[in-house]
C-alpha cells in the first residue's frame, strides 16, 4: 500500500490510522474494503457516526436526488426547502410521538459545537456561570466543552491555559455499587459552605462512550432530573454518541423517562456521516439575540436531506428500535461469555452497556490494545475507550446484518484467545 505521503504530510495528531494502518477505498453497511481488496467487519462505525451503516442506499439516494435537483448545498442559516423538510420530519417522526416540545438551534456541524452552544445557552438563560459535569465524561475538545471533559490526556493539551466554568461530580457507580453519588451532589447544593457555585446546568451522557461505556442507572437519572428541578438547574443530556438509536431508543434518555431541558445531537444525526449537529431546547430557554451565536456552517443542507430520510426510513414505527434491542442482546450475551472466559484465564473482565453501545473492561489498556490489534489482523475494526483505553468497545452499525454481527463477534472471541494464549 502507498502510505508514504500520508505518513509524511499528516500531523502527528492522527489516531485511527495508527491503529488501522491500511488505505481504505470503499465501504458498505458494516464492511470496509482496503485498496488491496481485503474486507473488514466494522465495529467502529465512525466512532458511532454511521449508525445506519456505510453508504446506506436509502440515504445515498436521497443525497443523489438532492444534488441532481441543484438544491442549495450551503446557505448560511437561510431558510431552505431542505431545512423545512428536516424540521417537519423531526417534529412529526421524533418529537411529537415522544411528547417533546423543543426549539432547534443549528450550531456548527460537530458535537463540540453543539455542546459549546448548549452550555453557553444555559449560562445566558440562568445568569450563572457554573456547569456541573461528571467524572469520565467526554463532551468535546474545544475550550468550553473541554472544561466539562474529564480525561487528563485531552485536558493537558491546552498548552497550560486554565479550563474554567465547570465542577466535576462522581458519575453513577464511580464510588462503588453501594454508594449513590447523587447524595454528594445534593449535599453540596444544600451546604452554603460546600464550595459549589450553584450551577446553571448539569451536563451528562446517560452512557459514557469515551469514558468507558459507563451506564447511568435509570433510577439514578430520574433522581438527577428531580435534583435539577428542585434547585432550578437546567439538565443537558449530551446524546452525541449515545443518541440516534445507539442505546435502543432514538434518545438515550427515553429509557429513564426523563425530559431534559437541552439536548445535543451530532455524529449519526445526518445518518450518512455528513457533519451535522443540532441543539434542542425548551422553547422558553431560547434567549439568544439574532446572530449572538454565529458560524458559517450553521446547518448543512445535504445533511438535512439524509437526516430527514433516515428518520422516515427507520423511526416511523418501532420496528427498527426492536431490532436494535435484539442485536444488543446478542452482543451483550457474547460479551458476557468472552468476559467470563477472560476471567477464567486470569484476566478480570466485565461486560457493560445498553442497546448496541457495549464494552468489555479487561482491566488494562495494554491488554485491550493487544485484543483490538489482533482483531484487526483477523479482519475486525474495533476500538478501545476508558481512561486508560481498558475497555474494548463495540459501536457496530445498527443496520449490521446478523451474519456480519456473528462473524465479527467470532473474530473478537478468537482474537481474545490468541492474545491470552
Amino acid at each position: 500500500m502507498q502510505t508514504q505521503i500520508l505518513e509524511r504530510m499528516e500531523s502527528n495528531v492522527r489516531t485511527y490510522s495508527r491503529s488501522f494502518p491500511v488505505v481504505f477505498t470503499k465501504a458498505m453497511n458494516a464492511r470496509l474494503t482496503d485498496e488491496d481488496g481485503r474486507e473488514y467487519i466494522d465495529f467502529l462505525a465512525g466512532a458511532g457516526t454511521l449508525n445506519y451503516g456505510h453508504n446506506n442506499p436509502h440515504l445515498k439516494q436521497a443525497l443523489l436526488d438532492y444534488l441532481a435537483s441543484d438544491g442549495i448545498v450551503h446557505g448560511l442559516d437561510f431558510w431552505t426547502a431542505a431545512k423545512r423538510d428536516y424540521l417537519e420530519t423531526l417534529e412529526k417522526v421524533i418529537l411529537k410521538p415522544r411528547g417533546l416540545d423543543y426549539k432547534i438551534q443549528l450550531p456548527g456541524p460537530t458535537g463540540t459545537n453543539a455542546v459549546e452552544a448548549a452550555i453557553r445557552l444555559a449560562r445566558v438563560a440562568k445568569g450563572r456561570h457554573n456547569i456541573v459535569t461528571f467524572t469520565n465524561g467526554f463532551h468535546g475538545v474545544t475550550m468550553g466543552s473541554l472544561a466539562t471533559t474529564g480525561n487528563r490526556k485531552f485536558r493537558e493539551a491546552t498548552g497550560g491555559i486554565p479550563l474554567q466554568g465547570a465542577a466535576f461530580m462522581p458519575f453513577d457507580g464511580y464510588l462503588g455499587e453501594n454508594t449513590d453519588t447523587l447524595d454528594y451532589f445534593e449535599k453540596l447544593l444544600a451546604d452554603k459552605s460546600g464550595g459549589l457555585d450553584i450551577p446553571a446546568a448539569v451536563i451528562i451522557e446517560t452512557v459514557q462512550g469515551e469514558g468507558g461505556i459507563n451506564v447511568a442507572g435509570l433510577e439514578w437519572l430520574r433522581r438527577l432530573e428531580q435534583i435539577c428541578r428542585t434547585n432550578d438547574i437546567l439538565l443537558i443530556v449530551d446524546d452525541i454518541q449515545a443518541g440516534c438509536g445507539r442505546t435502543g431508543k432514538f434518545f438515550s434518555f427515553e429509557h429513564a423517562g426523563i425530559t431534559p431541558d437541552i439536548v445535543t445531537n451530532s455524529k449519526s444525526l445526518s445518518g450518512f456521516g455528513l457533519p451535522f449537529a443540532h441543539v434542542l431546547m425548551r422553547p422558553e430557554l431560547d434567549k439568544w439575540k439574532p446572530g449572538q451565536y454565529n458560524g458559517t456552517f450553521r446547518g448543512f443542507n445535504l445533511a438535512f436531506a439524509t437526516a430527514a430520510e433516515a428518520m422516515r426510513q427507520y423511526w416511523s414505527d418501532d420496528t427498527f428500535e426492536r431490532d436494535i434491542q435484539r442485536k444488543g442482546d446478542i452482543v451483550a450475551d457474547r460479551f458476557q461469555k468472552i468476559a467470563a472466559w477472560l476471567t477464567e484465564h486470569g484476566v478480570e473482565a466485565t461486560e457493560r452497556g445498553r442497546g448496541l453501545m457495549r464494552g468489555i473492561d479487561v482491566g488494562t489498556g495494554e491488554i485491550a490494545d493487544k485484543i483490538t490489534g489482533k482483531s484487526f489482523e483477523n479482519g475486525l475494526v474495533i476500538e478501545t475507550s476508558g481512561q486508560d483505553g481498558e475497555v474494548v468497545k463495540c459501536l457496530c452499525p445498527l443496520t449490521i446484518p446478523d451474519e456480519d454481527l456473528q462473524q465479527g463477534l467470532d473474530i473478537l472471541a478468537e482474537s481474545v484467545k490468541q492474545v491470552i494464549a
